[in-house]
């Protein structure tokens, strides 16, 4: 028995040791575990203020005079061209454009002019009017300010060795832009130009939806939207085998085609 009692008195130490080790692994798994449900847990304060942040709808009813989907009702048809230069279809759209004697809108990315300063330049010296979409395409929602105006800054910076201006113009990609990214755009002179007008070009659609979409949407003061570039696989064949019979269409029915500033009665420069 008191040999026993000796092994008892001998093993305690280790008994309480494993114990207290056995407890902290236990005790740091619970805080791990509540430390990843608060990080899963949804901002219920940010949620909030999404679900509260106005419509494009209601900004553009707030903000008339500088969020713009059209120009005034008169006989005049803006056509606009995204996401250039894109050396797979912008020298193709510019061709269509050139033999036909009318100028467009090309909003153009930062990321494309570095790559392909050519052919940003030649749509310049073309008289087309150029607008800011964005440096590399982002979602704007997704953006805080700081971030949005680099993108404005970083396209501006990339275009205006070619340009010699800070173009007036910005359309969000996506056509999506926060109340706070549009109150800055305004306090510098800057229009965000959306549409009224969509071609669906995007989806790879052939030339007759391509026609339809723009022809069953048009109406005096229309801004449409096209694109002169896109991501990789992008098919835009559809607008450019279409472009010629929405040219000749629309000036059968008495359309002028002019770029977004002439449509809008604002300058091309900031």
């Amino acid at each position: 028995m008191k040999r026993l009692l000796n092994y008892i008195f001998i093993l305690m130490p280790f008994i309480a040791i494993v114990s207290a080790f056995t407890f902290t692994d236990m005790s740091d798994a619970y805080i791990s575990t509540k430390q990843v449900a608060a990080i899963n847990k949804p901002d219920s304060s940010k949620a909030s203020s999404e679900q509260n942040s106005p419509t494009l709808g209601q900004l553009r009813k707030k903000y008339s005079h500088y969020f713009l989907t059209n120009g005034p009702r008169v006989n005049k048809v803006a056509l606009t061209f995204d996401d250039v230069p894109d050396p797979r279809f912008t020298p193709q759209i510019l061709d269509i454009l050139k033999s036909h004697g009318v100028t467009a809108t090309f909003f153009a990315n930062g990321h494309r002019i570095e790559k392909y300063p050519e052919l940003f330049k030649r749509i310049h010296e073309e008289g087309h009017a150029i607008g800011n979409h964005s440096y590399s395409h982002p979602d704007f929602n997704r953006l805080t300010l700081d971030q949005f105006i680099k993108e404005i800054q970083k396209t501006e910076q990339a275009a205006y060795p070619y340009i010699h201006y800070y173009p007036k113009m910005i359309r969000p990609p996506y056509g999506e832009i926060t109340e706070e990214q549009l109150q800055w755009a305004m306090a510098h002179s800057y229009r965000v130009v959306n549409w009224n007008v969509d071609s669906l070009d995007w989806k790879g659609i052939g030339k007759d939806k391509v026609i339809k979409n723009i022809m069953s949407g048009i109406r005096p003061g229309a801004i449409v939207l096209q694109h002169g570039g896109g991501g990789v696989g992008s098919n835009l064949s559809g607008t450019i085998q279409a472009l010629p019979e929405v040219i000749t269409r629309l000036q059968a029915l008495g359309y002028e085609l002019v770029t977004v500033p002439e449509l809008l009665g604002i300058s091309l420069e900031k």
